[in-house]
């Protein structure tokens, strides 16, 4: 194809403008598969725009798996897999632009992924598959299904660094659930409090809670865990998220890591490692996990497919340190496995055939994307106004406002001008009067321009704030 007509206006970015415009023509099928797209260099000619402008809509398509690039020939059209919602994904020129009234509502939840980027059809290939086997008839191990396990086995050693067997796997339908049955280990074996990060995941301290235990707080820096301050905590159970702190994104150096290890060891306790989403950095590799550091050591990890693949599945899966495994065993042989027989083996011939690992590297190539526009976006709308934190991995930010005022304001006059926005302050045990306020923004489900939109209202409704 030696030119693409695209009439481009002022109403938006112009490399949004181009993206859509590519976007719906392969849609709607204008544009066959294996198609020549004009080069970077002719497209920006024939519109009248930088190379970085084209540059940039091309890498986005590419990222989504619209497009191809051959080296030395160009980029072709990929052939598009169906949509996970099954409907028209075109946007149209009005849904670009930003209405006066009533405003639409941008959602910057966390906790969802990208739906138009997952992939469907290979899904559905791999259960149609599973559908035909007979065990889908049956309850399943209680430890979870085998192939599953050790699939997930093959995938931690590859890409944590993890030593592990199938037989120290146990999977469960989320990751609170797996927290709950090892609640009630910990319990048994005499544990009644943990140290707990703070700020920290507001879900596993109230579920802790709930079974008993008591939690005590410990501060996080900017490195992570405050290792002097959880030597002086009386509990023998951390519970933490080090390659990921959450909220604040902090990374756990080396030296700590190990400081934390010689402290479960010292303590004859444990550390529970939430490794919740390190598949998503966009800087460095991933960081070794505290498991894959010390052979034998005190680490009861837990993983989840919810944040890199579908949260809707509930799969999650945890490692046990041998002598906890063996009482789970004992305990929870006649408890009857909660995640889905036809989910845990889909999965696992989803991830034989390899499948997953070439979805984790096409959604952190489209969540790296995304990451960007949104840290610049913020910093062109608000520059020295705001501190971002956390930009380096995962599928949220942090936006510490500098000045006076309250989340809940914040949050209200957002919702004012359509856009959803959500508060940090759940996530600390201590109330901190000093704080400044802070609000978490997630992209995952978000697409690039309803990023932008949401940001230009963000600007309009907190510059009055």
């Amino acid at each position: 194809m030696n030119e693409l007509l695209i009439n481009l206006n002022d109403t938006y970015s112009k490399y949004i403008q181009i993206y859509h415009f590519i976007r719906s023509l392969i849609e709607d099928g204008q544009l066959e598969e294996n198609t020549a797209l004009p080069s970077i260099r002719q497209l920006a000619k024939q519109l009248g725009v930088s190379r970085n402008t084209t540059l940039t809509a091309y890498e986005q398509l590419l990222a989504e798996g619209y497009i191809r690039s051959e080296p030395k020939k160009g980029y072709y059209v990929e052939p598009v897999e169906e949509s996970i919602t099954g409907v028209d994904r075109k946007v149209s020129s009005a849904e670009l632009h930003i209405p006066d009234h009533p405003r639409p509502l941008i959602d910057f939840r966390i906790g969802s992924v990208d739906g138009q980027a997952f992939p469907l059809q290979k899904w559905r290939k791999c259960t149609n598959t599973i559908m035909l086997q007979p065990y889908i008839y049956t309850y399943g191990h209680y430890q979870g299904e085998p192939e599953l396990r050790m699939q997930i086995a093959q995938y931690l050693l590859q890409s944590r660094g993890i030593r592990t067997s199938m037989d120290q796997l146990i999977i469960g339908s989320g990751t609170q659930q797996l927290l709950l049955h090892l609640s009630i280990l910990l319990k048994i074996n005499g544990y009644d409090s943990l140290a707990v990060e703070d700020p920290g995941y507001d879900g596993a301290r109230t579920l802790f809670h709930m079974q008993g235990l008591q939690t005590e707080p410990v501060q996080v820096t900017s490195r992570g865990i405050d290792i002097s301050e959880l030597k002086r905590c009386k509990s023998r159970i951390a519970y933490v998220t080090p390659s990921h702190q959450f909220p604040t994104g902090a990374v756990l150096p080396a030296a700590e890591r190990y400081q934390l290890l010689k402290w479960a060891e010292e303590r004859q306790g444990y550390i529970i490692e939430d490794d919740y989403d390190s598949e998503f950095r966009y800087r460095h590799q991933p960081i070794p996990a505290l498991a894959s550091l010390q052979q034998g050591a005190q680490v009861i990890y837990l993983g989840t497919f919810s944040k890199g693949f579908l949260p809707s599945i509930r799969l999650s899966y945890m490692i046990l340190p041998p002598v906890l495994m063996e009482q789970y065993a004992r305990m929870f042989t006649f408890v009857e496995q909660s995640a889905s027989v036809i989910h845990q083996q889909t999965m696992a011939y989803f991830m034989k055939q390899g499948y997953w690992s070439s979805h984790v590297r096409k959604m952190r190539a489209i969540y790296r994307r995304k990451m960007q526009v949104l840290v610049n976006a913020l910093q062109e709308s608000f520059g020295k106004q705001i501190r971002i934190i956390g930009s380096h991995s995962g599928l949220y930010i942090l936006v510490e406002l500098q000045q006076s005022g309250h989340e809940n304001e914040l949050i209200r006059q957002a919702l004012h001008h359509g856009v959803q926005v959500y508060p940090t302050s759940r996530y600390y045990s201590l109330l901190k009067v000093d704080r400044k306020p802070t609000i978490q923004l997630g992209f995952s489900n978000l697409t690039i321009e309803q990023i932008g939109v949401g940001v230009q209202l963000l600007k309009e409704a907190w510059g009055r704030v």
